[in-house]
């Protein structure tokens, strides 16, 4: 079966996000931990959440993505700002034991012109010292574009985070199509090329989901700007060939287009029948 959902808002809480995804013809979703663009998280409601994992058990849902708010920068050259993440994905992964086995994506950051390395020795130390030994939740470093100085534009510099980090069994990678492909990784004529390269810098046991995106730009743009399935450069018969990929196709995907619920549901209903 192919497991693929999208990214549903908390606003109505867990319960009413299992719920919709079930309207969609989706087995997993995606959503934000707290608020995308700030740092305020709503109080944890214990019967929601139970009620939410009843729900998920009863219908045989594939793991889910939560994913960090884009406020969090760990390697800003802000100090303040580096302590917020810390705080923040600290806080995050002690909320997701409620919803335990599941997976948290973050976005690497950016090092404002402090170079890669500097970046990345932060982001090291923040992963350090929030992963604990007994959490269930997998950690995941999403693939970027390569705009401004985002860190985490080459399989090296996640290749490198990995290797850094000391409980490194707790860290895994969620590649986005659209990231990779604006990035230089050409996955529409070289899927297996690219993905041969992941697995001899990183690991593709370490690939633990897919962010599923068309692109709105070309190849190797730098530019992150998400399209629908099938209307951007990437192209539906790409994206077919990626679901399909017996080296990806367990693995859970999630839409992260310029969609309502109708617009994941029409992409679902695609995508579940270009899947053999």
């Amino acid at each position: 079966m192919l497991n693929i959902g999208c990214h549903l808002s908390t606003t109505k809480g867990f319960e009413n996000m299992g719920k919709e995804a079930l309207e969609i013809g989706a087995n997993t979703f995606q959503f934000f931990t707290r608020n995308p663009r700030g740092g305020k998280a709503k109080e944890i409601d214990e019967s929601d959440v139970n009620a939410l994992l009843k729900l998920l058990k009863e219908n045989c849902f594939a793991t889910l993505l939560a994913h960090a708010p884009y406020t969090l920068n760990a390697c800003s050259a802000d100090e303040r700002t580096r302590e917020f993440a810390r705080e923040m994905m600290a806080d995050d992964l002690e909320r997701m034991e409620y919803l335990p086995n599941n997976l948290y994506n973050f976005h690497p950051g950016s090092h404002v012109k402090q170079g890669v390395e500097v970046g990345i020795s932060y982001i090291v130390d923040l992963l350090n010292s929030v992963i604990k030994p007994e959490q269930t939740t997998k950690v995941l470093l999403e693939t970027m574009a390569g705009k401004g100085t985002e860190v985490g534009r080459t399989f090296e510099e996640i290749g490198e985070i990995i290797n850094r980090v000391e409980l490194k069994d707790h860290l895994g990678v969620c590649l986005d199509t659209c990231h990779v492909y604006d990035a230089g990784y050409d996955i529409v004529n070289n899927l297996d090329g690219v993905l041969d390269e992941f697995d001899r810098i990183i690991g593709l046991d370490r690939l633990c989901a897919i962010h599923l995106n068309d692109s709105k730009n070309p190849f190797e743009s730098h530019k992150d700007r998400h399209e629908k399935i099938g209307e951007g450069s990437i192209g539906i018969e790409a994206i077919t060939r990626i679901i399909n990929h017996p080296k990806l196709r367990n693995l859970p995907f999630f839409l992260e287009t310029p969609n309502e619920l109708e617009g994941y549901a029409k992409e679902i209903e695609l995508l579940r029948n270009a899947y053999k």
